[in-house]
């Protein structure tokens, strides 16, 4: 059976360094929104004259956002409709709040939960403090709002629940904390295979 595993979670968490390793384990197709949607976001912020390099502000919502996930999943659903494998990476604040959306998006190539196997990895950090120790390390140029507007911007951070309509056990919810390990790595694995208990 086809699958669309998806690494959800807030900026820094860590979703995409682990999407990565079991993409490049498993020979996956990654479509990673932040790398999609990169070139159109910097040509539509600078266009409003903005910071090409902005990914949180209002600014950026109203114009970017939407449009980076509709490219991610429209590639994605390109890939299952050829029957490939997907690994989708992306915050999905809103997306995962609403039981409907996966089957919508689902239903524009045919399929359903019951032709595709889904499983969702929710990445996250403990505490605010751990997401701006990460977030100052990685010292990327698309953090600086971020740590320039701390107090508006934490709040983003906190743990959400998927409410797709997926069975227990195709949504794990995982601590990242710490560094990347074997052990960890494990963990997510059993899980892809539906061999976590």
């Amino acid at each position: 059976m086809r699958k669309l595993i998806f690494f959800i979670g807030p900026a820094a968490a860590g979703k995409t360094t682990l999407a990565k390793a079991f993409a490049k384990k498993h020979r996956t197709a990654l479509l990673d929104m932040d790398t999609l949607l990169r070139p159109a976001a910097e040509t539509i912020m600078t266009l409003s004259g903005h910071d090409p390099n902005d990914r949180d502000s209002p600014v950026y919502k109203q114009h970017c956002r939407d449009l980076g996930y509709r490219i991610t999943m429209d590639a994605a659903l390109e890939n299952l409709d050829l029957h490939l494998d997907a690994y989708v990476v992306g915050p999905f604040t809103k997306e995962i709040n609403d039981p409907q959306w996966l089957e919508n998006e689902l239903a524009k190539i045919g399929a359903s939960l019951n032709d595709v196997d889904i499983k969702a990895v929710f990445v996250y950090l403990p505490d605010d403090q751990h997401y701006h120790q990460r977030i100052t390390l990685r010292g990327s140029l698309l953090d600086v709002w971020k740590l320039e507007n701390w107090d508006s911007f934490s709040p983003s951070l906190k743990r959400h629940e998927i409410k797709w309509k997926l069975p227990r056990h195709s949504i794990l919810y995982f601590d990242n904390s710490g560094p990347l390990s074997e052990s960890k790595l494990s963990i997510i694995e059993q899980f892809l295979n539906g061999k976590l208990q």
